[in-house]
């Protein structure tokens, strides 16, 4: 568990599961057993038929017991952290992430957002705290260009919302001291570039702030955090006993074996799993989640093709007008020598 100071502190041993057994939460069966089941309801096998072959495999999985939920696609988040059925749950996995205890009051609509609707998320949620202080929480299947442009530009609009609100809130009495930190956070399930250079190799918490050379302490109210996934599944510091550790490993849970590593490491996470376990017997629902999610990474697909093919002819009209200045410095000095 993590400490006031945000410092590891080792788990005791005994307060763990000795040995968990996970078949207790996702009873193992057959996929003739699951599909004979889904073909109870023909409308839901008939959605089932037309997935992807990938996204059949994924969801038989579940159902046969092997697999978690893809916790880090929008409707499977929502399902399990919805602060309205579970308030601790997004408080507790934000408060390990930016390591100071929070409380979520509510989800905020995007709709009033100033920047266009973006692709490639997987999770895309605005959160204000029990403090008035605002939290972007994203999930990013590929990571964007310019990963820091884009930060900033985020930022820059949750605190321009909040400046609104506030402000037409107050009114008259309104001063820039009523103005409360926004925090964006980003999980990367493929992580930049810029985060996997040799140094960074073990770390997946990385947190920004705007500073002085000089040191002069002035209260800016924009925080970044990144959290790259797939750095922590393969760092030896994935191993340590603390909260952000075990909803990380939530997270990128995959198979129901992760799962119960997971319990026996925290015990509290046997809650979690089994809200998660009793979608098995809720195939409708989880049909319903798998299209959405489906539907949403058919979008992202498409927007991830424009972004890369738009790159690709920026980085070719460079090289041409680069190859256009060395030609015109030619000229000029082919010229200089005709005279």
């Amino acid at each position: 568990m993590y400490n006031k100071d945000n410092t590891t502190i080792s788990q005791n041993s005994s307060t763990k599961h000795s040995a968990f057994n996970i078949c207790q939460l996702f009873p193992q069966r057959t996929e003739d057993e699951c599909l004979a089941e889904l073909k109870q309801y023909p409308k839901l096998y008939w959605t089932y038929k037309n997935w992807p072959d990938d996204w059949k495999k994924r969801f038989m999985e579940f159902m046969e017991g092997k697999k978690s939920l893809p916790l880090t696609y929008d409707p499977f988040f929502k399902k399990i952290f919805n602060p309205d059925i579970y308030p601790e749950r997004l408080s507790r996995l934000i408060s390990s992430i930016i390591g100071t205890n929070v409380t979520v009051k509510y989800i905020m609509s995007n709709e009033d957002s100033m920047l266009p609707s973006t692709s490639l998320l997987l999770l895309d949620i605005i959160v204000q705290l029990e403090d008035g202080s605002i939290a972007n929480v994203e999930i990013q299947k590929n990571p964007y260009t310019f990963p820091g442009e884009r930060m900033s530009c985020y930022s820059a609009d949750l605190l321009l919302r909040q400046y609104t609100r506030v402000k037409s809130n107050l009114g008259k009495d309104f001063t820039y001291k009523d103005m409360r930190t926004v925090y964006t956070i980003v999980m990367y399930e493929k992580s930049p570039n810029e985060c996997l250079k040799d140094r960074f190799a073990n770390i997946y918490l990385h947190h920004g702030r705007t500073i002085f050379n000089t040191g002069v302490n002035l209260s800016l109210l924009q925080e970044y955090y990144v959290v790259n996934l797939d750095v922590f599944k393969n760092s030896k510091y994935a191993k340590d006993i603390n909260d952000l550790n075990a909803w990380l490993s939530l997270l990128t849970a995959d198979s129901t074996d992760n799962l119960a590593t997971l319990i026996s490491n925290y015990p509290w996470m046997e809650s979690i799993c089994q809200d998660i376990s009793e979608y098995l017997y809720r195939p409708e629902e989880v049909i319903s989640m798998f299209s959405k999610a489906l539907k949403k990474m058919d979008e992202n697909t498409v927007n991830f093709m424009i972004e890369q093919m738009k790159k690709a002819l920026e980085e070719k009209d460079a090289t041409i007008s680069e190859k256009d200045a060395e030609i015109a410095a030619l000229q000029a000095k082919l010229a200089a020598l005709e005279h």
